[in-house]
């Protein structure tokens, strides 16, 4: 089956959001044409992207503009509601309340993180400054619900359409950025920390006589193989500790081991340390280390302290070989930062060109829940049950960020292993 839309011009813009809509979510063939007898002799499903009067042998979705453009300025996203939820660039004339491939250009290729705006305490762009945050929609996968919406709509100018949604996934990652709360630190490092926060389990660990808090992985693999799960690892490599880089160093005999063992189980990707955020050559060499080390091609990569700016951050990924990235999500809250479920290529705004980079959001980090959210063990379990029921009804993908630490034995994040395990065993059984 395949979708004709007429356009008054085929644009970079225009192209890359019906590649993501109509075939990658809807599985539809589409053709793009300017030329109107085209359009007009064409049978089938026909759409026009005009602002001209409704007609019915076509359907119409008004025109806003944007995606005919080449720069990046300031857009009126003045909200509305449409069904109960937020939408912008309205049309006045069509088949459809607003202008949905605008609209979805504009949040899936963070547009408005390439205008002027103020960063965060880690230079990151603020949550505040999204549309999502400002009019409350930032806990919404909103693209996929429009799409739900469109297809509704399409389906009703044309009954004979029959477009299955895509079916619900879920992905659990994790990110290894302190492998060990004791452990293979050195004796030195301890001694700081025991002078610091004097603790009888970390001398117990030290001498073998209990587990380190942090180590969680024969738990997790365990859990992993009962639900046949096939989860990321995200591995941080700083090749020196820092006061955002904490990991056992990657030259150390342990970190090795247990890079080795997940490589030979598990995907692996590389967690680019805050010192690679500063210096490119520094990002080649931990990528470089830890192909090494696992004996693997790493092209999957999420930002230490989701630290990125666009669009330098992910053309600083695409020239190092990473063709997946997992970092669009928010590390100061909970959300969907692009407001989508599903994975989608990068938009190079600045170029105006589609990349090849595969951008997979994620909606919910349990250290965004306690740290910054201030949510107990059981708030955050509720939390992740509204991303796990809207992802599931509108046929999107959840991906979830937690950290070894999180599901070890440390008092600080006692309950967290158990709502983690209650969790996996309700989207296994509930699918």
């Amino acid at each position: 089956m395949q979708i004709l839309l007429h356009a008054p011009a085929i644009s970079p813009r225009l192209l890359y959001i019906c590649q993501f809509i109509f075939k990658e979510i809807m599985l539809l063939d589409f053709l793009i044409t300017d030329d109107s007898e085209v359009f007009k002799n064409q049978g089938g499903i026909k759409i026009k992207y005009t602002n001209d009067t409704i007609d019915n042998d076509h359907f119409t979705i008004g025109n806003f503009g944007l995606l005919f453009e080449t720069d990046t300025r300031e857009q009126d996203t003045s909200c509305f509601e449409v069904n109960g939820h937020k939408a912008f660039f309205k049309a006045a004339q069509a088949d459809f309340p607003f202008d949905i491939l605008s609209a979805s250009f504009y949040l899936l290729s963070r547009y408005e993180e390439y205008l002027p705006h103020n960063k965060d305490g880690y230079g990151r762009y603020a949550h505040e400054n999204s549309i999502a945050f400002r009019e409350h929609f930032l806990h919404l996968p909103l693209i996929n619900i429009w799409i739900r919406q469109f297809i509704d709509s399409l389906q009703k100018k044309f009954p004979c359409v029959n477009i299955p949604l895509l079916p619900f996934s879920f992905l659990p990652t994790y990110d290894i950025d302190m492998a060990y709360s004791y452990r293979h630190k050195g004796w030195m490092r301890n001694l700081g920390g025991f002078i610091k926060s004097p603790s009888i389990n970390r001398v117990k660990v030290l001498f073998g006589l209990e587990e380190d808090p942090f180590d969680s992985y024969d738990w997790l693999d365990a859990l992993h193989r009962q639900q046949n799960l096939k989860p990321l690892y995200f591995f941080l490599m700083a090749k020196e500790n820092g006061i955002y880089d904490k990991n056992i160093l990657p030259h150390k005999k342990a970190m090795c081991t247990l890079i080795k063992q997940h490589a030979q189980k598990y995907t692996i990707g590389i967690h680019p340390s805050w010192q690679s955020g500063d210096e490119f050559t520094i990002l080649q060499l931990e990528k470089d280390r830890l192909q090494k080390i696992g004996g693997t091609s790493i092209k999957k990569s999420r930002q230490h302290y989701i630290r990125f700016n666009l669009p330098s951050g992910y053309r600083r990924l695409t020239e190092i070989g990473i063709t997946d990235d997992y970092s669009m999500g928010y590390g100061g809250i909970n959300g969907f930062r692009a407001s989508v479920a599903y994975s989608f290529y990068w938009f190079d705004l600045q170029k105006n060109e589609a990349t090849t980079l595969r951008i997979h959001p994620f909606c919910f980090m349990e250290a965004n829940s306690f740290y910054e959210q201030k949510y107990t063990a059981e708030e955050a379990y509720q939390e992740l049950m509204q991303y796990y029921a809207i992802c599931k009804e509108t046929g999107g993908q959840l991906i979830t960020i937690w950290h070894n630490n999180f599901l070890g034995t440390d008092p600080l994040f006692a309950a967290w292993r158990e709502i983690y395990r209650q969790f996996i065993l309700l989207v296994k059984i509930s699918g």
